[in-house]
């Protein structure tokens, strides 16, 4: 364990971010003098690291080696506060860098969306290579992430134009049931087999939600829809179509781009629910195995086959889809490169028109996390099990590229393995526009069902949330309350 005294507050999260970077395999704990207290004076089964943050500079103190630094805000950001942390962020990625001899893709950047700054660049008229010397030397982030970075920005940039981001808006519904919970997830999912009998009542609440939203924005432009979860191919054909048909019935669809529905597991998608899906016009799914190792998929609990996932697949293009997405995980427990090799030749035989690449995130509520501290003697052996690599991402990528596919979205997470990205490869004229509104936060999103939170996009950029409560019976039960927090986001 890694325990990090620092002595302000509001540097948390770039310390805790950057450290864990370097240590994946080590827990670290961040405490300011706030949360520091006399039991953790006493842990002694850890390495402590000190952090001082002076007015001009700060001093990392590791193994009793001090490293200084001296802040020359004349050589920093306009905006006093902002320079002075990004001119830490620097000396403490480069400290990190000569302790542990190694260097990362992204260098210092911490935060989700690292295309925002070639993105804002673009806009201001800055030039390609000027951007690319900005990533690399005031982030350290490596040529080939640079490069991709700006190209995402130009192409996201180009998707936007023409949506109108104040009188347009997208809608996201969310169906938290799964057949299993896998080993990974966070998200909020509940088995479909302890929630059959409430399933229905569910649904009567996504309608009640849709009734406001659709009264509230009768003025404006409906942009994308996108049904997720979970696994929204848990309800019954039936049940998806008095979903669908109600959300036709409300919503004009006139302006909709883009319709998508993640069928997701295999174990879940029948043809009857296929044409149910296609009959009401949605023209986007995934199909998503995460994997095409039958072993894999054994240990982190999708219950679906290889052989199930590319049947579903087959069925989806029966009924007519041209449009399909699947998703893949990189540095799942004890995949070799052998393996997502294996896995990107399976699926480019099927040659989907989209591919999400997701490296593994050890998220703090998945039951991956609890596995991993319940084995903390054997951390190091189980943690070496989860690799994610250079090669194992320029596989991904080449069959992305033989497949005819460009990147056009990405984003980051916290802890993910290799210290990677997510990246979306899709083909032209079939890139996720709901994926890219979601990631740069441009525009209204209103998101219904258990768990899901919406953000409303003021004309100054200014963005406000709410949720609603994660679990499906409080949510039953608290719809009006529900409905009551959308009031004071959306009212006028």
């Amino acid at each position: 364990m890694l325990l990090v005294e620092l002595n302000r507050v509001n540097f948390e999260y770039d310390v805790n971010s950057l450290i864990r970077a370097f240590y994946p395999g080590e827990q670290v704990s961040v405490l300011t003098p706030e949360s520091k207290s006399a039991k953790t004076e006493e842990q002694n089964d850890c390495t402590r690291i000190r952090i001082c943050l002076k007015e001009d500079g700060a001093v990392f103190t590791m193994n009793g080696r001090n490293h200084t630094w001296q802040w020359d805000d004349a050589a920093e950001d306009s905006v006093k506060e902002e320079g002075y942390k990004n001119g830490f962020k620097r000396f403490l990625y480069c400290v990190l860098c000569e302790i542990t001899g190694k260097s990362l893709p992204w260098g210092n950047l911490t935060g989700i969306r690292p295309t925002k700054m070639a993105y804002t660049m673009l806009d201001q008229g800055t030039g390609d290579e000027e951007i690319i010397e900005y990533y690399r030397q005031r982030h350290f982030v490596s040529g080939e992430k640079a490069q991709l970075s700006l190209a995402i920005a130009k192409r996201e940039r180009k998707l936007l134009q023409g949506v109108d981001y104040l009188k347009g808006y997208s809608l996201y519904i969310g169906i938290p049931f799964c057949p299993t919970t896998c080993l990974y997830c966070s998200f909020t999912s509940f088995p479909i087999a302890a929630y059959r009998k409430r399933v229905e009542e569910y649904v009567d609440c996504l309608i009640q939600e849709m009734e406001y939203v659709a009264e509230t924005f009768r003025h404006r432009t409906l942009y994308s829809v996108y049904i997720g979860g979970g696994t929204p191919t848990t309800l019954e054909p039936d049940q998806l179509d008095r979903l669908l048909k109600s959300l036709k019935g409300m919503f004009d669809f006139s302006g909709v781009r883009e319709f998508t529905v993640e069928a997701g597991r295999a174990d879940s998608i029948t043809e009857e629910k296929l044409r149910v899906l296609y009959g009401h016009g949605v023209d986007r799914i995934s199909v998503n195995p995460q994997t095409m190792k039958q072993k894999t998929l054994d240990i982190i609990g999708r219950m679906a086959t290889v052989e199930q996932v590319e049947n579903a697949y087959g069925l989806a293009r029966k009924v007519g889809f041209d449009n399909i997405n699947m998703d893949l995980i990189l540095g799942l427990p004890g995949e070799s490169e052998e393996d997502v090799q294996y896995t990107m030749d399976r699926v480019t035989a099927l040659a989907p028109e989209s591919l999400t690449v997701h490296s593994l995130a050890i998220k703090r509520a998945s039951r991956l996390n609890r596995w991993l501290q319940e084995n903390r003697d054997a951390m190091g052996e189980r943690v070496a099990l989860l690799r994610n690599t250079d090669e194992t991402m320029r596989i991904a990528a080449d069959g992305a590229a033989k497949l005819g596919l460009v990147p056009y979205y990405l984003y980051r997470q916290k802890n993910m393995s290799g210290n990677f990205e997510n990246v979306g490869y899709a083909r032209e004229g079939k890139f996720g526009l709901y994926n890219i509104l979601i990631m740069e936060e441009v525009q209204t999103i209103v998101a219904l069902g258990a768990g899901s939170i919406s953000k409303r996009v003021y004309p100054d950029g200014r963005i406000e949330r709410c949720e609603n409560v994660k679990e499906v019976a409080q949510y039953i039960e608290r719809i009006e309350e529900m409905i009551e927090r959308k009031k004071r986001l959306l009212g006028d």
